[in-house]
């Protein structure tokens, strides 16, 4: 039985959209149990030339909804990335969800062919959905996914593993 893009795109995408946003309530227990400021979370990145937490979760979250936009073919909801607090973050993540549990399945069937064109700064990339999933989607998805978790467990956030893998089912 072969898996259709949907079942390893937007399922998954929320699963772990619901455990980094377990992870966020863990960084602002942190913080308020340590007396920080919360954008001393916020605002912290891996290295210098990388995007802060805010923007990983943004990022993590267009990269999923474009999914949906570029191979299901929903509208674009445009997020305005403007998140400065954790409850922003956990809007964000919520409505990222809402977006991704909207698009039927059979929205993304029979689309692996369908040609996917990627804009960007310096140009574009064309794919086929199947390519832009599995080559692009997937990996930029978890690059900032593991990156925001990462962030957290930096500045000393006991988060493990098994915080970032989630509940089973």
């Amino acid at each position: 039985m072969s898996l259709s893009l949907h079942e390893i795109t937007l399922p998954v995408f929320i699963r772990a959209f619901r455990n980094l946003s377990a992870i966020l309530k863990k960084g602002e227990a942190f913080a308020d149990e340590k007396g920080l400021d919360h954008k001393e979370l916020l605002e912290a990145r891996l290295i210098e030339d990388m995007a802060p937490l805010t923007a990983q979760i943004q990022r993590a979250s267009d990269t999923a909804k474009f999914v949906a936009v570029r191979v299901a073919g929903i509208e674009n909801v445009p997020m305005a990335d403007e998140e400065t607090t954790f409850a922003d973050l956990h809007m964000r993540i919520e409505k990222t969800i809402a977006i991704l549990e909207a698009v039927e399945a059979s929205a993304m069937d029979g689309k692996d062919e369908t040609e996917v064109v990627l804009k960007t700064g310096s140009g574009s990339m064309t794919f086929t959905a199947r390519e832009y999933v599995l080559g692009f989607a997937i990996p930029n998805f978890y690059f900032h996914v593991t990156t925001a978790y990462a962030i957290l467990r930096q500045k000393g956030v006991p988060v493990g593993k098994m915080d970032y893998l989630g509940p089973r089912g």
